[in-house]
């Protein structure tokens, strides 16, 4: 008697249990997964924190394909990783229902959206004679940019900071050199935050700066050193996806040298516009990839950067994902973060100096200082913030306002 009552005690007990606790259901199909994670790639407007919320709501909080704990570990892993670290997260949880087949699909689902609205958006305020209020739009969002890259640069540097309490000496350092180098070294800078990496390493290592090799820096001055055409672009798109740390701004200051300075594709101007069309587009902001592509080789150069800057993060989820976990446990690893990842974030800072410079209007100027305004003081939204700055410059364009060149 006893006994039964104990069975129907636990019984009841589990039952409540599985009622409570989370429980991961059937795995979806690739067609569920391409219309989700195509649903939030059209949806994805404010960077990588829009991204990381819907993909929680939907995987751990409405569809329980994935348990909350396990969904952090994935966060903290891809924020180990160079490249985009949103997109990695969405390669990473349709890999995890799915594997590599899934990875694809959703990955890919998640790209296409964006990707295909910033080139069409490329194709108009690239063409030879954009309608006048166009161009007004573009030099308009375009003055906010460097305003941008500061709040993103500030919001990145505040948790490091308050983790690195009370050594914050190799944290500032390593900023400092990331925002110096931005302004000053153009295509030299992802050596920068590499040497920044290794020593950070080799510091922790206790092996010192003598341990360094110079045979990976001669190989990769060797890759800048591009003669141009195609071959350039894959060497800029591919510094944009697999050697950026800190967040899909840092490929700003990756880009602009190239783009503007050493190749010539765009003017300061155009690349302007292809920045604040990456953040007003929804997706990951390292689409802003395809815009130099296109102003590069056309619609054909604009797939080719998107594919070239995209193919490292699906190769490190595909190869790695099952390895997430040693990752994290990889001191080594996080030693050379330690180092290029503060260096990255001071970078993106740095890179708001050539983007003011760029500005050759002087209503583009009181367009930054309104922005920097609505960005760092009234702590308004990025997308809200370069629309109005859009609207402004197409409203001072067709009031006879000078445009830039």
């Amino acid at each position: 008697m006893f006994g039964t009552q104990r069975g129907l005690f636990l019984s009841r007990l589990r039952a409540v249990s599985a009622a409570v606790a989370p429980q991961a259901t059937a795995r979806p199909s690739l067609s569920t997964i391409a219309r989700e994670w195509g649903r939030i790639g059209c949806l994805g407007f404010g960077g990588p924190p829009v991204h990381i919320a819907l993909l929680r709501d939907l995987c751990v909080t409405r569809r329980r394909w994935i348990r909350d704990r396990e969904f952090e570990d994935t966060v903290a892993a891809v924020n180990l990783l160079p490249g985009p670290a949103s997109t990695q997260l969405a390669i990473a949880c349709a890999h995890r229902l799915r594997g590599r087949t899934g990875a694809l699909v959703g990955g890919a689902a998640f790209i296409l959206p964006g990707l295909a609205l910033i080139l069409l958006l490329a194709a108009a305020f690239l063409a030879g004679d954009p309608p006048r209020w166009l161009r007004g739009a573009g030099a308009g969002a375009g003055a906010a940019v460097a305003a941008v890259a500061v709040r993103a640069g500030v919001d990145l540097i505040k948790p490091s900071w308050a983790r690195a309490a009370p050594r914050r000496g190799p944290l500032l350092a390593y900023i400092l050199l990331g925002a110096i180098s931005a302004a000053t070294v153009g295509p030299f800078l992802v050596l920068v935050l590499l040497a920044c990496g290794v020593v950070s390493l080799a510091l922790k290592r206790g092996t010192g700066l003598a341990a360094i090799t110079p045979a990976p820096v001669a190989l990769l001055l060797a890759a800048v050193a591009s003669t141009g055409g195609l071959g350039a672009l894959a060497w800029t798109a591919f510094k944009v996806g697999a050697l950026s740390y800190g967040g899909g701004f840092v490929i700003i200051p990756l880009m602009q040298a190239d783009a503007v300075t050493q190749h010539h594709w765009m003017t300061d101007g155009q690349f302007l516009n292809a920045v604040a069309l990456g953040q007003v587009t929804p997706g990951p902001v390292v689409q802003t990839v395809a815009v130099v592509g296109y102003a590069a080789a056309g619609v054909g150069g604009g797939l080719l950067a998107a594919l070239v800057a995209f193919s490292p993060s699906f190769l490190f989820v595909v190869v790695g994902a099952n390895r997430f976990h040693a990752l994290l446990a990889n001191r080594a690893v996080r030693a050379f973060i330690d180092g290029a990842a503060p260096a990255a974030l001071g970078a993106i800072l740095g890179s708001a100096i050539p983007l003011a410079l760029a500005l050759s209007e002087p209503w583009q100027l009181a367009v930054l200082a309104a922005a920097a305004t609505a960005l760092l003081l009234l702590r308004r939204g990025v997308v809200a913030t370069l629309v109005a700055a859009g609207g402004v410059g197409a409203a001072a364009a067709l009031a006879g306002a000078s445009l830039p060149g």
